[in-house]
């Protein structure tokens, strides 16, 4: 290689680019920046199996374009994210700077983009790197966090708590119904996102300009498929149709709607969670999350829910991107879709946020929680909805007569239930809250 570590490996039409993109100063997602050099590898190793480049030039392209997959030079790819909506001057940018890794003979259009262009390689790219994040981030991540929430749920399958609904008391439930409401959450969420990921690894590589496969080798694409399928496991796919696959970013769009349904499952969960946790008290006092660090700077012994509050901000952060992706993907003018940096930096950032969030939130908060077992008595104890399974033994209305004393009164429903003409029999055997949050079931 012969090319000194701090040394400008770029050329010229990055130059223009860094010129004409002064825009936010964040460059394109290192992870597109690393599939670019994995299919330029491969490319060039299929160039020089199919006996169009030279095979001495073409191991030498592919070692550069191995050690930037690798994210050795980072540093190399300093265009903005808001760039051309083709991603032209970064797929510009790793032919350069390949080429001058690669040394003598080798040029970047003739030899590192031979086969290609930015239309069909620059995609192809963003979709491998939501592939590979989704598959080997992401979905782990989910798992761990499903698993936390479930051994909760079998923790927390005898405590009983009064239910919720509108805000309001409802019939009893126990804490650990709602923790296997949340585990299958994100089982559903891992369930949508891995859903999504056929249609994502389906890449346009092979199309080149505008679909038809102009200037490239029919056995181009399939090959450096096979190649990116061996060195890294993934279920890379051809596309459905060239034309559909270069046209639009369909398959993106999927899935960030499906990474925006996980951020509202994990925006109910987290509300849940800060709310059951909210006293000691003057709030609901229900479950005793983690202390981590001190609540307030004025306030001694102050403790607030900040796991959960990282999460709901992550999932803030994840539906406004979808926004941005949604519209985005509306942008598939004829054959060519020209806003594919802004859905890779939206989509990669989600994936991204989501991963780390998601782990965080099993590591720091759902492991340590615990139950506080005198706020959920407590609640289950007064919640006057419980009248409601005395309905079978003395009818609706004198039931809401019951519930409106009690509630007019302060007083329990037992003492109101006596005065009212019911039994001690017939109201223990129709107030077991823990056979009531069992229902049915």
């Amino acid at each position: 290689m012969g090319v000194q570590e701090k040394e400008q490996l770029w050329g010229g039409e990055t130059t223009k680019a860094v010129a004409n993109f002064p825009v936010s100063g964040e460059p394109v997602p290192a992870g597109v920046v690393h599939w670019l050099g994995r299919i330029k590898a491969a490319a060039a190793r299929v160039n020089a199996e199919l006996g169009l480049l030279d095979p001495e030039l073409a191991e030498r392209i592919a070692a550069a374009g191995d050690r930037i997959a690798k994210g050795e030079f980072d540093d190399q790819f300093p265009i903005d994210v808001f760039q051309t909506g083709s991603g032209t001057s970064t797929n510009m940018n790793a032919n350069e700077v390949i080429a001058t890794l690669a040394g003598d003979g080798a040029h970047p259009n003739d030899h590192v983009n031979m086969g290609q262009s930015s239309n069909d390689v620059f995609p192809s790219a963003v979709h491998l790197a939501a592939l590979d994040q989704a598959t080997n981030g992401l979905i782990p991540a989910l798992h761990e966090l499903e698993a936390a929430l479930s051994a909760k749920a079998v923790e927390f399958q005898d405590v009983v708590k009064s239910g919720r609904t509108h805000l309001m008391d409802a019939v009893p439930v126990t804490l650990g119904q709602e923790f296997s409401g949340y585990a299958a959450q994100i089982r559903l969420g891992v369930r949508r996102i891995a859903n999504a990921l056929p249609q994502v690894a389906q890449i346009p590589l092979g199309g080149t300009a505008t679909g038809t496969g102009l200037n490239t080798h029919r056995e181009f694409a399939p090959r450096v498929r096979a190649r990116l399928i061996e060195s890294t496991g993934l279920e890379i796919r051809a596309p459905e149709d060239p034309f559909e696959a270069q046209g639009n970013r369909d398959a993106l769009v999927e899935l960030s709607g499906a990474l925006k349904v996980l951020a509202v499952s994990l925006t109910k969960i987290a509300n849940d969670l800060a709310l059951m946790g909210s006293g000691p008290r003057a709030g609901f006092g229900e479950l005793l999350l983690p202390e981590l660090q001190k609540g307030s700077s004025i306030m001694p012994g102050k403790v607030n829910p900040v796991i959960p509050e990282v999460v709901l901000q992550v999932s803030a952060q994840v539906i406004g991107n979808d926004a941005a992706i949604t519209i985005a993907g509306t942008q598939g003018n004829f054959e060519l879709n020209v806003r594919v940096p802004l859905i890779a930096r939206n989509l990669l950032d989600s994936i991204r946020l989501l991963t780390a969030a998601s782990r965080i939130f099993a590591e720091k908060c759902i492991r340590g929680i615990e139950a506080s077992l005198e706020g959920t008595h407590r609640s289950a104890e007064n919640t006057l909805a419980a009248a409601t399974a005395l309905n079978p033994y003395i009818g609706y209305d004198k039931g809401a007569e019951i519930v409106k004393e009690a509630a007019r009164s302060g007083r329990t429903l037992r003492e109101v239930a006596y005065e009212m003409g019911v039994d001690e029999e017939t109201y223990n055997t129709a107030m077991d809250l823990r056979k009531m949050a069992q229902g049915n079931l």
